[in-house]
């Protein structure tokens, strides 16, 4: 391609090259900023675990075989241990060197690389790699990796690759092989990479996977969603959290075919996508348990109450055994208890909680100090900011708009409607999937005696409740508590109180997830391609960060 066809990016550190035609979507720098961000921690706790265990290695090596010291020459236990310290801190210092090769360090592969942008920032800004092999299935996108790569002086730590994804995976699912950081960021789902995803990442390593076909996880075509995931979703207010559970339920799936189980770190819905960020570990004692983390959804098509039933509990027995129960229900009758309408049923989804809340404590710290470094840090520090206060054990969420709107009456502030549900002794918290969010451990009759006594306050115009109405069969009910609106301490949360950003503001017309990218062979194919486009007013604005690399796109 001649170079006045070329463009040159920026972000981060790095400086990339693109085609012209490409369309660069800066919104997905939040995603690519965060990703860095949490592999520098990752990496930093990976090399730390390393040396541990080489200095362990050595002590049961100088166990065995004590070296004689010369005359003179023998030193305290504590001159050895501070000298062993110093070199140790002197070493970890060294190594941890953004674009600097470690040789304890991380192994990242990146399947759908298109430019190699991600991977170039993270041969850049990661400090303690080992090796970044950024890979794509399209001749011309490994052209511009190469060309990167050269640009920015990362010959011999970033390695291009050409090869299809699974396939590359499959080759290094090898316990030697294995990497230590798997990133899928593909136009779409992500699913048909998964298979390969948990078999070739090391012991406790982690994937990080992005899924960009939100419609189908968010429940706009359910059979879809459970061809590809193995779950049916909801088209329901809390369908962005679904979401994410449906994705870490496959993952999780597929991951126990291989006795294998996974810890989530950190699992966001963000503007159009999901991303979530996973540790893989091997152990059948823990992939049993995964049937305790997996539930159905109940769903009211009426009112929007929602249950959940476990598909079974684990009862402890002899020793740290347990004896897994199938779950007793459903936890809802023929009809709902607060409407009277009819329930559909959603899942499976992962049940168990989204967020290690001890790492994303050590996120906000690496952040708040390294600021600076990303062009993106205050809204990271947001959205961590609110997934921490998130309760962890509460999967879903209700919207205050939309319990106003199922009675038309007027809404309650947020920080009433969070004191009313502290005061009645439940716990609350915002959810970082939506505004106006509740993730609550009240049950849903609890909350709609809340709203009762709102309404009390608050009537509702008497023409609103008709006959058969979902309004006039919740407030037909007395309520079974008395609620305070009265300002509780711990209504505002802390995140609202410092005004952090929590939410994307729309940064530019048309900012969304662009067409999926074609791949181009030849001149003839490559000027049919261009006619479509023009066509269809889209020349030059197609899919986000690389157009013309078929295979990904890192939107």
């Amino acid at each position: 391609m001649a170079d006045e066809d070329v463009q040159e990016i920026g972000e981060g550190k790095a400086r990339v090259l693109l085609p012209k035609s490409v369309f660069y979507n800066p919104v997905q720098e939040f995603n690519r900023d965060l990703t860095v961000s949490i592999l520098s921690q990752f990496a930093e706790e990976h090399v730390a675990e390393q040396l541990a265990k080489a200095r362990h290695k050595s002590k049961r090596a100088g166990e065995k075989v004590q070296p004689q010291g010369s005359e003179g020459g023998h030193e305290s236990a504590t001159e050895q241990k501070d000298a062993g310290d110093g070199a140790e801190k002197e070493s970890q210092e060294t190594i941890l060197t953004a674009g600097v090769k470690c040789n304890e360090g991380l192994r990242i592969f990146e399947g759908l690389a298109a430019s190699g942008l991600r991977s170039i920032r993270f041969g850049l800004e990661v400090p303690g790699v080992k090796e970044v092999i950024a890979n794509d299935f399209d001749k011309n996108a490994v052209g511009f990796i190469e060309r990167n790569i050269a640009k920015n002086d990362l010959t011999g730590l970033v390695n291009s690759s050409y090869g299809d994804a699974s396939m590359v995976m499959y080759q290094n699912k090898d316990f030697a092989s294995r990497f230590d950081v798997i990133d899928l960021d593909p136009y779409g789902s992500a699913v048909q990479f998964l298979d390969s995803a948990v078999q070739a990442v090391q012991e406790g390593g982690l994937l990080c996977v992005t899924c960009t076909d939100a419609a189908v996880l968010c429940g706009n075509a359910g059979e879809t969603c459970f061809a590809k995931y193995g779950s049916l979703s909801l088209h329901a207010k809390y369908c962005h959290e679904m979401a994410l559970r449906v994705l870490l339920h496959c993952i999780g799936s597929h991951a126990n075919r291989y006795s294998r189980y996974i810890v989530p770190l950190l699992s966001l819905s963000v503007d159009f996508y999901v991303r979530v960020f996973v540790r893989v570990y091997t152990g059948q004692k823990h992939v049993k348990m995964a049937v305790t983390k997996t539930s159905m959804v109940y769903h009211c098509v009426g009112c929007g109450s929602f249950a959940l039933q476990p598909l079974a509990t684990a009862v402890p027995t002899k020793g740290d055994n347990h004896k897994f129960v199938p779950g007793a229900g459903p936890p809802v009758g023929p009809a709902c208890e607060h409407c009277g309408h009819k329930h559909q049923i959603g899942g499976p989804i992962w049940s168990a909680p989204v967020h290690d809340v001890d790492f994303i404590d050590k996120m906000l710290e690496r952040i708040q100090r390294d600021a600076s470094l990303f062009g993106t840090s205050e809204r990271m520090i947001g959205m961590l900011s609110v997934a921490r206060e998130e309760l962890q054990h509460v999967p879903l969420y209700y919207i205050l708009d939309d319990l106003c709107n199922v009675l038309h009456c007027s809404p309650p502030n947020m920080v009433q409607m969070r004191s009313a549900l502290l005061h009645a002794g439940y716990k609350v918290s915002l959810s970082h999937a939506a505004k106006n969010s509740y993730k609550t451990d009240a049950p849903a009759k609890v909350i709609w005696d809340v709203m009762r006594c709102w309404v009390k306050d608050h009537p509702v115009s008497a023409k609103r409740l008709v006959e058969g109405s979902v309004a006039l069969g919740i407030l037909q009910q007395p309520p079974a508590l008395q609620a305070s609106f009265l300002p509780h301490p711990d209504a505002n949360p802390t995140s609202r109180q410092k005004g952090l950003v929590r939410w994307q503001q729309n940064p530019e017309p048309d900012w969304g997830p662009k067409p999926r990218a074609r791949r181009k062979e030849g001149k003839d194919a490559k000027g049919q391609n261009a006619k479509t486009q023009t066509e269809k007013g889209q020349l030059g604005k197609r899919n986000c960060e690389e157009v013309d690399f078929a295979v990904s796109c890192d939107q």
